[in-house]
């Protein structure tokens, strides 16, 4: 038996897929919640649950559908732990989802637009800042990229304001900055920095 999350922006965000017997099937939203959710999670090794959708909100999957009404406690080491009806009267677009605490994801704000402003992060459950001490060319061309906003034309520095910080540095033309190396919350790095910004030459979708 196996567990993955499909459809989303990382391994750590998407819709509940299991495979059971060689085949790969889905989950059903009926009584899905955050004890369910966290299993998962813990299981994938991203943390606990942040946020807990259902109605296919990832995409619609396929194959069976492979539990229903699951009931876990949040104590159990696998999704497949958990009590649940095997039979059910669900369709695809029930899907349950799940956004795990160790997904990343990235906003601009205070920008003329959603491709300009300050950057932020969403991890483990709160928004943080960025650095500026490791913010260089490349990590900015890895955002702007991510976000759909093409190349970066400028690097504004602005204040920290929220609690956390989050520092990045990359190698190369990562596909995501979580795939860059980071660290969360070490004040030595970012002593003295000042919170990211970039203003990119697109305007997104």
């Amino acid at each position: 038996r196996a567990l993955r999350l499909a459809g989303g922006r990382s391994q750590c965000e998407g819709r509940v897929e299991m495979e059971q017997e060689g085949a790969w099937g889905t989950v059903c939203d009926d009584d899905w919640d955050l004890a369910d959710a966290n299993v998962v999670c813990r299981q994938l090794q991203c943390g606990w649950a942040t946020r807990v959708h259902g109605g296919g909100a990832f995409g619609r999957g396929s194959g069976p559908i492979l539990r229903d009404e699951v009931g876990c406690e949040g104590h159990e080491e696998h999704l497949w732990d958990c009590p649940a009806a095997l039979e059910h009267d669900c369709s695809h677009k029930e899907d349950a989802g799940v956004v795990c605490s160790e997904h990343q994801e990235w906003q601009l704000s205070g920008g003329r637009d959603a491709c300009a402003g300050r950057v932020e992060v969403f991890f483990r459950g709160t928004w943080s800042t960025v650095c500026d001490s490791t913010w260089y060319e490349l990590e900015a061309s890895v955002l702007c990229r991510t976000l759909g906003c093409g190349e970066p034309l400028r690097r504004p520095s602005f204040g920290h304001t929220l609690p956390g910080r989050m520092l990045y540095q990359c190698e190369g033309q990562q596909p995501s900055l979580d795939r860059c190396l980071w660290t969360y919350n070490k004040s030595a790095p970012c002593h003295q920095s000042q919170a990211a910004g970039v203003v990119c030459n697109g305007t997104g979708h």
